[in-house]
């Protein structure tokens, strides 16, 4: 205002603010291969970022009297160190690869089933060609793209025809907005499940038009209280599989082959969703048993829904097998178009159907079965193996110890079933025990370069090693190390 010169802006004196301009730092030669990697533009803007809050903490730092950091603190090779740990995060993938040590081998969370080599190198190689996914090349025309693997279903379950959704839950919705649209469904309340996510069969009827008819009560519902609610507005009888729960005690509910004559005597389709939906009997390989989809058709099923990423062990999908005529009105229905699924499902889900040819070489071929049925043993020697270097890298605040536990199929697929399986534990060692031990080193597992996912229960971190493959087993072992940092 007076026109005298603002001194403390423009004397450069001890404290002044010192960083390098912007074409000085991506001139220089450790500049280039950020350039290189993540293009001029992020690294200009990025670099444009960095110093302007660099520059704000600076000159908040002068107004609170603390000194402001000296020129060697933000010379360019710290500058280029900063920059490139900040490319570095903003490039880093939030999908990524993590040790599944919860002893859940299908976690819902954790990406449920992995997928056999045979389907990943289908999808491999979808990604790099366009395929006939609409095409008939007999032809030379249109096509359609379940053909590409109806066979292969229908082949394998008995049914009539097939189509694919891109989950069970599509599934289901899609069968019913088709079927029982403005029309009465009967369900056994005891079968009104919820599972993960919140998908409750009633709101998943509501949503698709249908009108929910529940009969029986919630641990008893005979074939008499399904006969008095059929009537001319029921367009479905169906069976719900209880996968995530179950009710014991003073039970009784309505088997398949029981209520298959009833429906059909009223001219009623009957659907199952069973959920998670097997094609073989698990218990061939010492799994406990799981009503197969073949078992379900021929138990008299007019329509069977079923997941394709859980015991099935493909990708993710919803799949309808049964009666032609009714599959044929579920793929006219609009909503098919909007839950369709890609060629990297399909390119995924035949060759892991084509595994089931070979029922015999399942246990190896197949990554679900294979880890499902991995022996006690397996995980035994293994864990005795890793628990010298994680005790070295946790120290004496932890006391790490070879135990014995229990694994569990799946948290929507047999989760009251559990698998024989072994770990380690991990507790907080009683000398120098610290607020929240456990939670903390939890965190630190977290923050590995490729996050390890246990389980904290009864004062102990549990690391189920079922599902830490042969080929995994040296980079868990190699970040250990960065525990001890």
């Amino acid at each position: 205002m007076n026109g005298k010169p603002d001194t403390e802006a423009c004397a450069p004196e001890a404290g002044a603010i010192h960083l390098p301009a912007v074409h000085l730092i991506l001139s220089d030669a450790a500049c280039a291969p950020l350039i290189a990697e993540y293009g001029r533009v992020q690294t200009l803007e990025a670099a444009r970022v960095l110093l302007a809050e660099l520059r704000s903490v600076m000159l908040a730092s002068r107004r609170d009297g603390v000194p402001v950091a000296t020129a060697g603190d933000t010379g360019i090779p710290a500058l280029l160190a900063m920059l490139a740990e900040r490319l570095r995060d903003t490039n880093r993938s939030p999908l990524r690869p993590v040790f599944n040590l919860t002893g859940t081998v299908l976690h819902t969370n954790l990406g449920r089933a992995l997928l056999p080599d045979s389907a990943v190198q289908a999808v491999a190689e979808a990604l790099r060609w366009p395929m006939n996914l609409e095409w008939d090349i007999d032809t030379g025309k249109r096509g359609d793209r379940d053909n590409l693997i109806e066979d292969l279903l229908l082949e394998l379950t008995g049914a009539e025809a097939a189509t694919i959704v891109n989950n069970n839950a599509a599934a289901v919705l899609l069968m019913l907005n088709t079927l029982a649209q403005g029309k009465e469904v009967v369900v056994s309340r005891g079968e009104l499940v919820e599972i993960g996510g919140a998908f409750r069969i009633p709101d998943i009827m509501t949503r698709a038009g249908a009108v929910l008819r529940e009969v029986g009560s919630t641990n008893r519902t005979h074939l008499k209280d399904y006969a008095e609610a059929a009537g001319p507005q029921t367009a479905l009888m169906m069976k719900v599989h209880c996968s995530n729960y179950a009710i014991t005690g003073f039970t009784k509910s309505v088997e398949l082959p029981e209520l298959a004559p009833l429906a059909k005597q009223h001219g009623i389709p009957l659907a199952v969703d069973l959920g998670s939906g097997t094609l073989v009997d698990l218990e061939q390989y010492g799994l406990p048993h799981e009503t197969t989809v073949r078992e379900t058709i021929e138990g008299g099923a007019d329509l069977v829904t079923f997941s394709g990423d859980k015991l099935l062990g493909g990708p993710q999908c919803g799949i309808i097998v049964g009666r032609a005529d009714l599959i044929a009105q579920i793929k006219k229905n609009p909503l098919k178009r909007a839950l369709r699924v890609g060629k990297l499902t399909l390119a995924a889900l035949e060759p892991v159907l084509a595994l089931y040819r070979a029922p015999d070489l399942l246990p190896e071929r197949l990554t679900t079965l294979k880890l499902l049925t991995r022996p006690a043993a397996a995980m035994r020697e293994l864990a005795q193996a890793l628990l010298p270097p994680l005790q070295a890298a946790l120290g004496a605040g932890y006391e790490v110890s070879a135990e014995p536990m229990m694994s569990q199929i799946g948290s929507g697929a047999l989760p009251v079933d559990q698998l024989p399986s072994h770990g380690l534990a991990i507790r907080a060692a009683a000398v120098g025990r610290v607020s929240n031990a456990l939670g903390v080193l939890e965190q630190r597992l977290r923050a590995l370069p490729l996050p390890v996912i246990g389980r904290v229960a009864q004062d102990t971190l549990w690391l189920d090693l079922r599902c830490l493959d042969d080929h995994q087993r040296q980079r868990f072992a190699d970040q250990l190390a960065l525990l001890a940092v």
